[in-house]
């Protein structure tokens, strides 16, 4: 594979910003075959223009993508104006698949692409979904386990306008996306937004959302032992700063899912939390703090760029929590120049997301790395 095209356009008209791209791209566009395409809400309304525009002008037939609040692109985070951010690649004509929406179950995704699953080993997708299907959180570890185990990266659409994927064109309502075959060498690395305040609990009694008893002991007491004497003393200033997370059984590195602590009830001693909970449910409180989630981006980006065993990336996509961007890492791009600083001159393209997915679950306050090598 050759280094992969990339470009930006700030303009505020989506004619002018698309040709700003592909001028910026270059004359080799023709020659290529997948595009993809993150653009800031302003550009929401015109995403089925755009995806036509830039097929008949580019000659690149297939393009997914999404909108996002943010975007990113090279070494620039863009917020709250027009923006659009491209990477245009030339894989081999049978090294993928654009898929469309996927709402419920996956039928349609057999029938269209049942002939080219039996000629290749599909086992990696990057995948955009509508974070208002109620299914997601099945249909992600499904489809993980329909790719034979595969694995998964990418985000959730964020907008204030309207959440609007692009799988080939305009898509909404389920999961859409791009399968790649393993003729596609890619690494891939999770980072996670937050550090653990104390050890790993039992939950002993829940009902639905609300944390009863946490190691047969009221919630709110194991907690404030957690979060320690400062907060403790002051509840009110936990919000945004300490979160719940969930250990993902099995994981040889630690990984946890992170959900928002949406109450706190000190008379009753319970807890609410954004997730619904079991009884024997593993759990563990954490805080998200600037210098924490650098650190662990410094160590995933080094760990994935060692993984390329000395092979120059061809390009990359990054998908990052709303959370984080200018609100953890600050306004002067500074979480997308952290990676570059790491990885070198790499073309690179992403969005801020409204949930993260890495390998089969779907995850928040973290950010997703791929590398294509």
């Amino acid at each position: 594979m050759e280094r992969f095209l990339v470009a930006s356009s700030t303009a505020r008209e989506w004619r002018a910003a698309v040709d700003e791209c592909l001028e910026r791209c270059g004359k080799q566009v023709s020659t290529q075959k997948l595009g993809f395409i993150y653009t800031t809400d302003a550009h929401s309304k015109n995403l089925d223009a755009i995806v036509s525009r830039l097929q008949a002008k580019s000659g690149v037939p297939h393009w997914v993508g999404t909108i996002g609040l943010g975007i990113l692109c090279v070494d620039q985070e863009h917020y709250d104006a027009p923006a659009i951010g491209i990477m245009i690649c030339r894989f081999p004509d049978d090294a993928f698949r654009v898929f469309s929406a996927i709402r419920e179950g996956f039928e349609e995704f057999d029938k269209a692409n049942r002939s080219w699953l039996e000629n290749n080993f599909g086992n990696f997708a990057i995948v955009h979904a509508d974070p208002t299907n109620p299914k997601l959180q099945q249909l992600i570890p499904a489809f993980s386990e329909k790719l034979n185990g595969g694995f998964l990266v990418g985000g959730l659409t964020s907008s204030q306008s309207g959440n609007v994927q692009i799988a080939d064109r305009a898509t909404s309502g389920g999961l859409s996306g791009v399968v790649f075959s393993d003729k596609v060498p890619v690494v891939t690395g999770l980072s996670q937004g937050c550090s653990p305040l104390g050890p790993v609990h039992t939950i002993t009694q829940a009902q639905r959302n609300i944390v009863i008893t946490i190691d047969d002991r009221p919630a709110v007491d194991v907690f404030t032992e957690d979060i320690g004497e400062l907060l403790a003393k002051d509840l009110s200033r936990v919000a945004g700063y300490v979160f719940v997370g969930f250990p993902v059984l099995g994981s040889d590195t630690g990984d946890y899912v992170v959900r928002n602590l949406v109450g706190i009830d000190p008379r009753n001693k319970v807890l609410a939390v954004g997730e619904l909970l079991s009884t024997g449910d593993p759990i563990m409180f954490c805080r998200r703090d600037g210098e924490t989630a650098r650190e662990d981006l410094v160590r995933m980006v080094r760990d994935v760029k060692q993984r390329t065993v000395g092979a120059e990336p061809k390009g990359a996509v990054y998908y990052s929590c709303l959370g984080r961007g200018r609100y953890t890492f600050g306004e002067n791009s500074e979480e997308i120049r952290t990676i570059q600083h790491e990885l070198g001159d790499v073309p690179l393209v992403g969005f801020f997301a409204n949930g993260e997915v890495s390998h089969n679950r779907l995850y928040g306050y973290t950010g997703v790395l791929t590398l294509f090598v």
